[in-house]
């Protein structure tokens, strides 16, 4: 018997004697073994000098995969420079406008072009305060203990949001162009605006809970709400700006043409400079979970910005189909609306996804074993950045990898643009929108189908948070 061996069985007997050491504790023998095994590895030894080194992603990293990807594809669609969410989660806005200019800029016949992200972001602000407050309202007969309760006071208001949410801003706002409505300091840094609305909205809670307990009626909760959300509409126009009511727009195209727009509600801007038909598009998910049907419709309770808005709905579908819809429409001219677990099997610097592109396995002599579905079962996978498909490499009729325009700057990968290979859509991707028509017929059916409502806190909802 081994001398570690012994102290197990020497710490075994006296735990059974005293009972004092509780089922389950690491013994000082567990410890000695672990220590021991580790140091008899020469591979433990030459990865710990590595990685107490460097990041452990440059040690990891697969070459092999980096030599077979490049950034060339058979159907590319973009030739315009990315933009820059900044310090901030509106991803989500920078994708959908992204997504509109590129009609915008072929119908005036410019290169570059921006709707205004910062007009987007004041309305999303207030429009979900008071999305928030309705639902405090909504839940004030339950618990401060109650988890929805809970979970609606931890998520007051994030940057984040679904393709149905920028559709309801769009709709009822409009857009205008970047110049009526510049960035700020807040704008591209959420941080300190977001602590400070979190409070007030915290604080109107408390407010209209407090006035629910004491009896006060629907009429009187409303009439209180609505002091909460004038101050929530002073805080933003401070640090954000007042959004434009009319803009004037005029600009010289590629031919050198001046042109000038007669003055525009956003409302009229937008009409005129979205290109895509925003009611044929729907959000189409793969959610590989045994609790999640496919070909079957999906909301999330809680999960909106306008009161009144269209809900967020999803259709769950195979992941090949999924595929099929972005690619065909890349084929047809159109980039794809999409989001996904961003962070996982990425090197930003250079732009690429794969799922073997770091060979963690081999480094620590483990397994990482877990599927998509129980990913997001256990909590290791949701969606977390929307972005845009703007290219994709064909080969047989199948994708072989995909073109991503981000918007985090043009400093990381090809000036901005990252390259996806495929094999990494199926297990990261989760979400696209698509055009209702681009549907096979069943599924088009499905659409029309009474939607499984998810819980606040389910994983489908984050991409919103």
């Amino acid at each position: 018997m081994s001398v570690i061996d012994e102290l197990i069985r020497i710490e075994q007997v006296a735990r059974d004697l005293d009972g004092e050491a509780p089922d389950g504790a690491l013994s000082r023998g567990e410890l000695a073994m672990l220590r021991e095994d580790f140091g008899a590895n020469a591979s433990n030894k030459v990865a710990q000098n590595a990685v107490t080194q460097v990041p452990v992603d440059d040690v990891a990293l697969n070459r092999a995969v980096l030599m077979t990807t490049d950034h060339t594809f058979s159907h590319l669609l973009d030739d315009w420079t990315v933009t820059n969410q900044k310090m901030t989660g509106r991803c989500w806005m920078f994708a959908g406008l992204n997504l509109f200019r590129v009609g915008a800029m072929r119908k005036m016949n410019l290169k570059e072009f921006e709707f205004s992200q910062n007009y987007i972001l004041f309305w999303d602000k207030l429009e979900r305060s008071n999305y928030f407050l309705e639902a405090i309202i909504e839940t004030s007969d339950r618990s401060l203990d109650d988890r929805t309760v809970g979970f609606v006071l931890d998520r007051p208001l994030e940057d984040g949001g679904q393709w149905n949410m920028f559709v309801n801003l769009v709709r009822k706002h409009g857009l205008v162009p970047k110049a009526a409505m510049p960035e700020t300091e807040s704008s591209s840094n959420t941080r300190r605006l977001n602590s400070l609305l979190y409070y007030k909205l915290r604080e109107g809670a408390r407010t209209l809970r407090t006035l629910f307990a004491n009896g006060a009626a629907g009429s009187e909760l409303r009439e209180a709400k609505r002091d909460i959300v004038a101050a929530i509409h002073r805080i933003l126009c401070i640090h954000l700006g007042t959004p434009p009511e009319t803009v004037q727009w005029q600009w010289t195209d590629e031919d050198g043409e001046f042109h000038r727009d007669d003055e525009m509600t956003p409302l009229e801007f937008a009409e005129r400079y979205i290109t895509i038909p925003l009611d044929e598009y729907v959000c189409v998910v793969h959610d590989p979970r045994p609790t999640s049907p496919f070909n079957q419709t999906f909301t999330v309770e809680y999960l909106g910005n306008v009161v009144g808005g269209a809900m967020v709905k999803y259709l769950n579908v195979e992941a090949d189909v999924m595929k099929r819809l972005a690619m065909d429409a890349i084929v047809g001219g159109e980039p794809v609306w999409f989001g996904c677990d961003v962070g996982k099997m990425m090197q930003r610097n250079l732009g690429v996804w794969d799922v073997n592109l770091f060979e963690y396995g081999p480094l620590y002599n483990t397994d990482f074993t877990l599927t998509k579905a129980e990913r997001l079962a256990y909590h290791e996978t949701l969606m977390t950045h929307a972005m845009l498909f703007t290219g994709v490499d064909v080969v047989d009729g199948q994708p072989r990898r995909w073109r991503v325009e981000n918007s985090w700057g043009d400093e990381n990968g090809h000036k901005g643009y990252f390259v996806m290979n495929d094999n990494w859509f199926e297990p990261y991707t989760f979400e696209i929108a698509a055009r209702k028509s681009s549907l096979p017929l069943d599924l088009q059916a499905a659409l029309d189908l009474d939607p499984i409502v998810l819980p606040a806190w389910d994983p489908m909802g984050a991409l919103a948070r």
